[in-house]
């Protein structure tokens, strides 16, 4: 019994020693603008789940494409219905790592460029991409920051006014404080 009970004891010091955090928050933003032509077409989505895991760097974001507000309800309804077809992919998200996670002390406070790998889901269709962004650690607490464009065609996001009214190419802005 005494050695079982030192070997349960070596196991969880063992385990201790290379635990990882992970960081969360369901407030994450993500900034939609698509503005060509006239329109002005830009949304804002606050209700982001985000983790993310100090050691290894994996990143999650998850959002309801519903949850994203234009100044325009009527072209809130557009995006919804004719564009983004939301009742049929209601979800969008990211799955990928920090690539540089090893450059990148979370326990310190600092500005840190971040190199980011995985896979966008929008529109039901999966791209692989690679984006830079900034991470912050001031006082314990991190932030996270990046703009990257994608091509709407690459999602199958298709319309009449893509390429005239909505640019052919949307900028996603995201904000994350943990």
């Amino acid at each position: 019994m005494k050695k079982f009970t030192v070997a349960i004891f070596s196991l969880l010091v063992a385990f201790t020693g290379i635990s990882q955090k992970i960081f969360s928050t369901k407030s994450a933003a993500v900034n939609f603008s698509a503005s060509g032509g006239m329109e002005e077409i830009e949304a804002i989505n606050s209700e982001v789940d985000c983790k993310l895991v100090d050691r290894t760097g994996q990143m999650v974001f998850t959002l309801l494409i519903k949850g994203f507000r234009f100044e325009n309800q009527l072209m809130e309804n557009h995006f919804n219905e004719d564009y983004m077809e939301s009742t049929k992919y209601p979800k969008a998200g990211f799955k990928g790592y920090i690539s540089n996670i090893a450059t990148i002390n979370l326990a310190q406070d600092g500005a840190y460029k971040a190199e980011v790998d995985g896979t966008l889901n929008i529109h039901g269709t999966n791209q692989k991409i690679k984006v830079t962004g900034t991470i912050n650690v001031a006082a314990g607490k991190i932030t996270m920051k990046s703009s990257f464009k994608i091509k709407l065609k690459d999602y199958k996001i298709s319309g009449s006014y893509i390429g005239d009214k909505i640019a052919a190419e949307a900028t996603i802005t995201v904000n994350c404080k943990f």
